[in-house]
């Protein structure tokens, strides 16, 4: 639980990610596509999964559940954290995971983010969430897409393979321990086909980190994620890709300008969806932090 977390600002200067994968992030964050982190043990996930929850609206009630308070908001998100809690020395009071998210459906909750997904239990509350209109966020272990994949259809989280077609985005971080840097490994969707009878889910990579140049390159095309946000917002693949353009255009004027504290960046996101014509216009032509910054 950082005093000073990192935020998305951070994560570009690092080259742990560049702005033309969070401006995608972005617009799934906006527009309530369902989003998993992948990774191995001190990849990033939670860190990542921390530095894009600023992109959500104002207006949405976000509830997170977690072991350990990691999560940092900005203080202009409705935010309602909650944490577990482990048994007394008689065993009692313990509050377990799977409590907090079954609790949380009833406080009317727009976007559920989850620290990590582990157990089966915890895994059928988060998918049906999804199918019943919820906006998720989680992490989980697992070292590529196509391991996240069978991660979580098989034991001990075993999930029906059907319902991973509620994700809309999986990203795959990763730590190289030789050279000490932590880069996004891969960006992938879930594709459904039916075999069998069956309903099977296969990757499709989208984006991925070449190690041998240190640079994340487009690796295919997006068969899903872009028709999802054209069939729940009408917009046309003209308007977003200009949506895109605008939110890589903010995220690199932030760079320039070092607006990195999570406060300072939760503002900047609270303007641009109060007005984002204005955000979009300073960012531009490199205007000064202060004239969003200043009137807080």
């Amino acid at each position: 639980f950082a005093r000073d977390p990192w935020t998305v600002t951070d994560f570009i200067e690092n080259q742990t990610v560049n702005s033309e994968i969070m401006s995608l992030i972005w617009l799934g964050m906006q527009y309530e596509m369902n989003i998993l982190v992948s990774g191995g043990t001190a990849s990033g996930k939670t860190s990542f999964l921390n530095i894009i929850l600023p992109f959500i609206p104002l207006n949405q009630r976000i509830i997170t559940i977690e072991d350990t308070r990691e999560l940092e908001l900005p203080i202009y998100l409705y935010w309602v954290p909650l944490v577990t809690r482990l048994p007394n020395p008689e065993g009692k009071g313990e509050i377990k995971m799977i409590d907090l998210l079954v609790n949380s459906l009833r406080m009317r909750p727009d976007r559920i983010i989850l620290g990590e997904i582990r157990r089966k239990a915890d895994a059928e509350v988060l998918f049906e969430s999804m199918h019943t209109g919820h906006s998720v966020y989680a992490t989980v272990h697992a070292n590529t897409v196509s391991e996240t994949i069978q991660r979580l259809i098989n034991p001990p989280i075993e999930v029906a393979e059907n319902l991973l077609q509620a994700v809309h985005l999986n990203v795959v971080m990763f730590r190289d321990r030789k050279r000490g840097i932590t880069r996004i490994f891969q960006v992938g969707e879930f594709l459904a086909s039916e075999e069998e009878g069956r309903v099977r889910i296969k990757p499709n990579i989208i984006y991925r980190w070449k190690p041998g140049v240190d640079k994340i390159v487009q690796h295919g095309t997006s068969a899903r994620f872009f028709e999802e946000i054209n069939r729940h917002t009408g917009l046309s693949d003209t308007e977003i890709t200009k949506d895109m353009r605008e939110k890589q255009t903010i995220l690199d004027w932030m760079l320039k300008n070092k607006i990195r504290q999570v406060n300072d960046v939760g503002k900047v996101m609270k303007e641009y969806y109060l007005d984002p014509e204005k955000v979009v216009k300073i960012a531009s032509r490199n205007g000064n932090s202060g004239e969003i910054l200043k009137n807080d």
